[in-house]
């Protein structure tokens, strides 16, 4: 019932949602040129690598060695208003459509990240990660590693549809009142430092 869900939802938002998108895609070429769209690769389910599309918020600037500038100052105007209101994210509907994410799952983090996280954090992966989450409804990025992860492991075990719809409408209200949009002083987010050193706590 999960992707059927998330393939009809998805599928009702590119087709009503397609006129903002064509807008959306037009401001970003005009702001930042090419190319529009921001591809990452991400880890999905079991791990295994896909290609999340966003929209572009920040530009290439870089420094006189040519080395990219820090993310707060490569972020544009454009690219801020569009992850205030997480308008860079509605490309996602894509990865949905495609089987590559849900609506509701774990955030897909960075690559790098997958050897840090210890045993229990992993299990994050044994669901499709999705365009919003338990973590995005409970602080975003103002609540810290550790309780993010551990969130995403709690929905594992406990997902249901009627806990995405419940979350969906959470998120709702949390764009609305464009709460946990970065930590203070950054323009996302610290890396993650890795998860506990399973070796010690034995």
């Amino acid at each position: 019932m999960k992707r059927a869900f998330d393939f009809a939802a998805a599928l009702l938002g590119l087709l009503v949602l397609w006129p903002l998108l064509l807008i959306l895609a037009l401001l970003v070429r005009v702001s930042l040129g090419r190319p529009v769209l921001f591809r990452h690769v991400r880890p999905g389910l079991a791990g295994r690598h896909f290609t999340l599309f966003t929209f572009r918020t920040m530009s290439n600037a870089r420094d006189a060695d040519g080395e990219l500038l820090s993310d707060a100052e490569r972020l544009t105007s454009v690219g801020s208003f569009l992850r205030k209101t997480s308008l860079d994210e509605l490309p996602e509907l894509w990865n949905v459509l495609r089987g590559d994410m849900s609506l509701v799952g774990p955030r897909p983090l960075l690559m790098e990240y997958l050897p840090l996280y210890s045993a229990e954090q992993l299990r994050r992966h044994e669901v499709r990660p999705g365009i919003t989450g338990l973590a995005q409804v409970s602080g975003r990025n103002e609540v810290d590693w550790e309780r993010r992860l551990e969130l995403d492991v709690w929905y594992v075990d406990h997902h249901s549809l009627r806990l995405d719809v419940r979350i969906l409408l959470e998120t709702l209200l949390t764009v609305v009142r464009r709460q946990g949009i970065s930590q203070e002083g950054r323009a996302t987010c610290d890396p993650f430092p890795g998860g506990p050193d399973e070796s010690e706590s034995r």
